[in-house]
């Protein structure tokens, strides 16, 4: 019987701490199957990026040495962004790595990417203390995997005891 080998992985990454896992374990896997990497960071409400409920894009240790970043502008939050998918790639050691920064609902955008990339595997984080719960609640995971017939890989990010 003959496999297809993968060839092409969409990791997204979102703002929470737990980005750093999700790109390390998705790199890991795409490295093992010589796949093409995209990292990709979707910005659904620009607004939100500004309230003191969200630290500024975390993950990445030393990536965030302010308090917090001046998003005041649709620019900078594209700017700070791409910065954050760059640390990302350094981070990750491989300079072939390729980046991109969309605009709209987390979902969406993670599928039309992914349709446009060709992509093989989709990679994505839960960090949902239930995960079930929150499959059955509508979380951005579950409607990636209720809408697309690109495999998904799921990475739990949940510290557990």
């Amino acid at each position: 019987m003959k496999t297809d080998k993968k060839k092409k992985v969409l990791i997204a990454l979102d703002y929470n701490p737990t980005a750093q896992k999700v790109a390390e374990v998705g790199f890991s896997m795409a490295k093992a199957m010589n796949a093409e990497v995209t990292l990709l960071h979707v910005i659904s409400d620009p607004v939100y990026y500004s309230t003191t409920e969200y630290s500024p894009i975390m993950g990445f240790n030393g990536y965030m040495e302010t308090a917090q970043l001046q998003l005041n502008s649709d620019g900078a939050l594209k700017k700070a962004t791409q910065h954050f998918l760059n640390k990302s790639k350094n981070h990750l050691g491989d300079k072939s790595i390729k980046t991109l920064v969309k605009e709209g609902d987390f979902a969406e955008s993670i599928l039309k990417t992914a349709k446009e990339l060709h992509a093989d595997i989709i990679v994505m984080g839960s960090h949902s203390r239930k995960w079930l719960e929150n499959i059955l609640m509508g979380s951005v995971t579950e409607k990636v995997l209720h809408n697309t017939s690109i495999p998904l890989f799921i990475i739990p990010t949940k510290k557990r005891n």
